[in-house]
C-alpha cells in the first residue's frame, strides 16, 4: 500500500476539526442532537466531521474506502469494508460524543489506516489541547513530535485507570466500585482516544472496556502497542481483532499487570 504522508492526513484532521467540531462544541441546539439507541447519542458535529473526513481521504488515497461510526450506524454492511483488500479508513468522527454534547471537553478526533484487517497507522486528535497524536506499526508512537512510552509502575495501588461497569454483571455495581478502591485512581473518561493517548503517554495506567467497535479502538490499540504496552481481550487473552472483535478488553502496560488486573476482578 503507497501510504499518503502522515502529516498531511494529521493536517486534515485539524483542520475538521478546527473548522466542523469545534465551532459546535457548546453551541449545539436541541434539534442539532439526536440518540440512535438508548444513550447513544449522535450530534449534527458526528454527521458533518465524517462527511468531510470521508471526503477529503478518498480524494487523498484514490480507490480507498472508509468505515465510519455514522455510516455503519445507518448501514451494517459496511462493516464489511474491514476485509476487503484495498486499504480503508476507519474513522470516529467525534469519540466521546455524550461528554461532547454535555459541554464537556473530554472528546477526540480517531482515524485509522487498515489493510488487509491490519491498521498500519492511527492518529487520535485531541481538538481543546490540540495535541495530535501518531502511531505506525512498526514505527513507534508519537505525540506532536514526542515519542510516547507507557508508564510501567509495579503496584497496584499505583494505577490510574477506568471500567466500564456494565461489562461484570451480574456483578453488583457496588462490589466493582469496591474493587476499583485497590487503584490510585478509577474512573471512565467515556472517551476511548483520551484514554489510549493518556495510557500511551504514561498519564494514565489501564482501562476495562466492554464495546469494542472499531472506531473506537483500532488506532488506539496500534498506538499503545508501540508505545510499549499490552491489550487483549479479557476474556481468552486473545489480541483485539477488527473483525469479529466481541466484547471486553483489558489494556495495560505490560503482561503482567494485565493478568494481576484481569485477577483483581476476579478473572471477568
Amino acid at each position: 500500500m503507497t501510504s499518503p504522508d502522515p502529516q498531511t492526513v494529521a493536517a486534515i484532521v485539524r483542520e475538521v476539526a478546527e473548522t466542523v467540531v469545534l465551532p459546535r462544541f457548546r453551541a449545539l441546539e436541541a434539534h442539532e442532537i439526536h440518540e440512535k439507541g438508548p444513550g447513544d447519542l449522535v450530534t449534527i458535529a458526528d454527521r458533518e466531521s465524517e462527511a468531510a473526513l470521508a471526503r477529503r481521504l478518498t480524494d487523498l488515497l484514490p480507490g480507498s474506502l472508509v468505515v465510519g461510526e455514522e455510516a455503519a450506524a445507518a448501514d451494517g454492511s459496511v462493516l464489511a469494508h474491514l476485509s476487503d483488500d484495498r486499504p480503508v479508513w476507519v474513522i470516529d468522527p467525534v469519540d466521546g460524543t455524550h461528554n461532547f454534547a454535555h459541554g464537556d471537553p473530554t472528546f477526540a478526533l480517531i482515524l485509522a489506516l487498515v489493510e488487509g484487517g491490519a491498521t498500519r497507522r492511527g492518529w487520535i486528535y485531541l481538538p481543546i489541547d490540540r495535541e495530535m497524536a501518531i502511531a505506525e506499526q512498526g514505527g513507534g508512537a508519537w505525540i506532536d513530535g514526542s515519542r510516547m512510552a507507557v508508564d510501567q509502575p509495579e503496584r497496584l495501588d499505583a494505577l490510574v485507570g477506568g471500567v466500564t461497569y456494565s461489562l461484570f454483571a451480574p456483578m453488583p455495581r457496588e462490589t466493582v466500585k469496591a474493587r476499583c478502591a485497590a487503584f490510585r485512581q478509577c474512573r471512565n473518561l467515556r472517551c476511548a482516544g483520551r484514554e489510549y493517548v493518556d495510557m500511551s503517554r504514561g498519564r494514565r495506567h489501564f482501562s476495562f472496556m466492554k464495546n469494542l467497535k472499531p472506531w473506537d479502538h483500532a488506532a488506539g490499540v496500534l498506538m499503545h502497542r508501540e508505545a510499549g504496552g499490552y491489550a487483549a481481550r479479557a476474556a481468552d487473552e486473545t489480541p483485539y481483532r477488527l473483525v469479529d472483535p466481541g466484547i471486553g478488553l483489558l489494556v495495560a502496560p505490560n503482561r503482567d499487570l494485565w493478568h494481576r488486573i484481569r485477577d483483581h476482578f476476579n478473572g471477568v
